[in-house]
């Protein structure tokens, strides 16, 4: 209960806007005068508890979703083929699952999260850039989700009162007569919107179900994870068995050849992989926020076989199931909820209905929770739009994830003075706390890119080919040119106040704190504080320590 709000405090949100601030807390790093929180501090040793078998249950469960299902049966809809699709789960996952790698071990580690790493490469202030781009995208992917969610809740709903099925669409037509300003907007809400009133009523539910979930921290959910472990990829098998054997096979979907051809096929062959990435785009770059908890950074680097392969599974699912689903009912359904609204036409198939869309609810909520809006139904509408937005918001991750990796394998070489990362005065202030070679590389990728996102959204006549097809590889084109671009700077340019020859770690053994030489040497001859106080006390440790306290070998 301890996160539950009582009556008072209740009470107090709903009458005053003072209520809502936080109070300010200690931190263990951070000087007095930055406001900041304990989940912002390393995680202290106690809580270092995810092993490997933790990070693979960790994946089954987040990667078998309704997003994953849909990427991977989109990618028929557009005009491939299965052989087009599978490799381009196994090729797009591989290329994300590189950046979760090399950014997870910096988490694993050095035990901080994103928000707080990433100020070693783009600056302290600079920092709150790429912490807001990320919230801001991580909105939309939750928007989808819940509207996903939403179908769940009126699948749910309809399975127990059918009657729910027949709610009238009181949301006005395009074609009404009011002409006042409300009525104008009215009118148009369907039209732009796209949902029904049965929608937004389920859009709310979902959410006032979603809350309560959303205040409790994942480490005290792990009995959800643990349901979401065994309920979706049952409901998922489930599924595919029970349409595979009404269809008396797979369908004729493993033998139609592509629609596109040519050149065409090539760029929509990677867009679809962009796409693939760009589902992952968030997590390569806060994967930090997970790995912290590690006990090791060893057991991180299972991400690198197992995310590509469990993806790839999950995606043939939805390839196989979509192809049967023409046989019973006609039409490519590319989401699962689609055909499980088929089922509620008999008592026994209300049921199942029920018992399968609270499986993929519990999956969405426990994607919402771990991983992360506009009109996020839209989104959904189509597979060509579906895939679109999969894509293109990695335009702008693609180059924060490849500065991260960048700044800590190949500038810092691993060497990081965590306490300087919680101080606006210390070595990663640069100027003005702004890093102009990570603001650089960043903006030189994401430039030439906005066009092609613009033309997605919207076709920009007379838009130049080569900027669209440059847009196809959206992702590995800002990954790679910000590593390019962001070690050749830094290499030229060298910022020598935030180089360190040892790692300097943030937790503390009687006052001091904890450092590693490059020879793997540990100890403690560093005071608290040192490292906060700028660069001439950093001196004390650019040269080799003559002696270590406390080795930990």
């Amino acid at each position: 209960m301890k996160y539950v709000p009582s009556k008072q405090t209740v009470r107090e949100r709903c009458t005053s806007l003072k209520s809502w601030e936080l109070p300010k807390q200690e931190s263990a790093l951070a000087p007095p005068d930055v406001w900041t929180n304990k989940d912002m501090d390393p995680v202290p040793p106690e809580d270092q508890t995810w092993s490997l078998w933790t990070w693979m249950a960790y994946w089954a469960t987040d990667t078998i979703n309704l997003g994953t299902w849909e990427t991977a049966s989109s990618v028929i809809a557009i005009g491939l083929n299965w052989r087009d699709a599978i490799p381009i789960m196994v090729v797009g996952t591989s290329c994300v699952a590189i950046p979760m790698v090399l950014n997870g071990a910096i988490g694993a580690r050095l035990h901080i999260p994103f928000s707080v790493i990433v100020r070693s490469s783009f600056g302290y202030y600079l920092g709150y850039f790429c912490i807001v781009s990320r919230s801001i995208l991580a909105m939309f992917w939750l928007g989808i989700q819940g509207a996903n969610g939403a179908i769940c809740i009126t699948v749910m709903i309809s399975s127990i009162w059918p009657s729910y099925n027949n709610i009238p669409n009181r949301l006005p037509d395009n074609a009404g007569a009011d002409w006042s300003v409300i009525g104008l907007v009215l009118q148009h809400i369907d039209f732009v919107l796209g949902i029904t009133t049965q929608g937004m009523i389920s859009y709310f539910l979902f959410w006032i179900i979603q809350l309560p979930l959303l205040l409790i921290p994942p480490t005290r959910l792990r009995w959800l994870f643990i349901v979401k472990l065994f309920a979706a990829p049952i409901t998922a098998l489930a599924t595919l068995g029970w349409i595979v054997h009404k269809a008396n096979g797979a369908g004729d979907l493993f033998d139609l050849p592509e629609t596109v051809h040519g050149t065409t096929r090539i760029y929509v062959w990677l867009s679809s992989m962009s796409a693939v990435t760009g589902s992952w785009a968030t997590l390569a770059c806060n994967i930090p926020d997970f790995s912290r908890y590690a006990k090791s950074s060893k057991g991180q680097y299972i991400q690198l076989p197992f995310l590509p392969i469990i993806f790839t599974l999950c995606g043939v699912m939805g390839i196989i199931t979509t192809s049967a689903s023409y046989v019973l009912y006609g039409e490519y359904l590319w989401n699962p909820l689609q055909i499980i609204q088929h089922w509620q036409v008999s008592h026994a198939g209300r049921a199942a209905a029920f018992f399968a869309a609270l499986s993929w609810y519990i999956a969405q909520v426990g994607t919402n929770i771990t991983a992360r809006v506009i009109v996020p139904w839209k989104i959904l509408s189509s597979a060509e739009t579906f895939l679109n937005f999969m894509g293109g918001y990695s335009v702008f991750l693609a180059p924060i994830a490849g500065i991260i990796a960048s700044d800590y394998w190949l500038v810092k070489r691993f060497n990081i003075d965590v306490p300087a990362l919680y101080n606006p005065r210390g070595r990663y202030r640069y100027t003005w706390g702004v890093n102009w070679r990570a603001a650089t590389a960043f903006l030189v990728p994401v430039a030439p890119l906005l066009p092609g996102l613009g033309n997605s959204i919207a076709p920009i006549p007379g838009l130049s080919p080569g900027i669209q097809h440059l847009y196809t590889i959206d992702w590995l084109f800002g990954f790679v040119t910000a590593i390019f671009l962001y070690t050749g700077l830094s290499l030229l340019f060298p910022a020598r106040e935030s180089l360190s020859s040892v790692t300097i770690f943030g937790h503390e053994f009687d006052g001091e704190y904890e450092i590693e030489r490059a020879d793997g040497e540990k100890g403690y001859p560093m005071e608290k504080g040192g490292s906060l106080e700028g660069s001439n006390t950093l001196e004390e440790i650019h040269g080799e320590p003559t002696e270590l306290k406390g080795i930990e070998g």
